[in-house]
């Protein structure tokens, strides 16, 4: 099961109690079923409606940050992913944004990607069509406006998803993108920071998609994890990218096979 449910309980208490009303409890036992509904993993993987990691021939990974801007924490890793010219994809809350504009379009002056991650990071398959709908909509419109570009991805909070969230998602203009399992860096519960460079230095892979937060309850542990993190996979090689140039690399990748094989 997903250990973040308990901290996302407390954490997002009003905007859970807000979908209430319309809840649909989870009672899915294992990963899959828990984050990927009725269906397992390969079939949204292998219909490309949802990413985990994009897999692709050049040493390349996204880091990606959930839950920003926070106004301290934010801008001291934009100073390090500068440092060490890494771009990365930040999934923002609507509310946030719209309290602090000029960080979020920072990032996007500095080549991040800008994405959707929900007005108030409710868990969405407890909520209404109409208010997953909200979410998402009034969430394009703040960060579209404070970034001057319109979102293409979107992180659904926690991970948990439905056919509804991904249909919005979908009419948003939107690919739903959640993170590579195999590295659990659990900065959210600040676990220590040697766990979260564990986390993401065992077993990667190119085309990895590695989840931190810009924004957790209390100090944070992850810019002491990135100022290790960075520099180690700097130095193996790997290059620091978006989601969307991950993906833009896939299918050239696909589309130079396809030339070849018809040669």
């Amino acid at each position: 099961m997903n250990t973040r449910r308990g901290h996302w309980a407390k954490r997002g208490k009003a905007a859970t109690i807000a979908c209430g009303l319309a809840a649909i409890l989870l009672t899915a036992a294992s990963s899959d079923e828990a984050h990927a509904g009725p269906k397992p993993r390969a079939y949204y993987e292998s219909t490309g409606e949802v990413i985990w990691e994009v897999p692709v021939g050049e040493k390349a990974i996204a880091l990606t940050f959930d839950d920003g801007p926070d106004p301290k924490d934010t801008p001291q890793i934009l100073d390090l992913l500068r440092e060490y010219d890494a771009k990365a994809t930040f999934f923002i809350m609507g509310r946030k944004a719209r309290e602090h504009p000029e960080i979020v379009k920072r990032e996007a002056l500095e080549g991040h990607e800008i994405a959707n991650h929900t007005f108030t990071h409710p868990v969405l398959v407890r909520c209404s069509t109409k208010q997953i709908r909200k979410e998402i909509e009034d969430t394009q419109e703040i960060l579209t406006s404070a970034a001057g570009v319109r979102p293409v991805l979107f992180r659904p909070p926690e991970g948990f998803f439905d056919s509804r969230v991904l249909e919005i998602s979908k009419q948003q203009g939107l690919k739903t993108v959640l993170w590579s399992w195999h590295h659990p860096t659990d900065d959210w519960s600040r676990p220590g920071v040697g766990h979260i460079v564990r986390g993401a230095l065992g077993d990667v892979r190119n085309g990895d998609i590695i989840l931190f937060h810009d924004y957790v309850h209390g100090p944070t542990q992850t810019i002491a994890a990135l100022r290790q993190i960075l520099p180690k996979l700097a130095k193996d090689g790997y290059r620091f990218v978006t989601v969307s140039e991950l993906l833009r690399g896939k299918a050239q990748e696909n589309q130079a096979e396809r030339m070849g094989a018809t040669k």
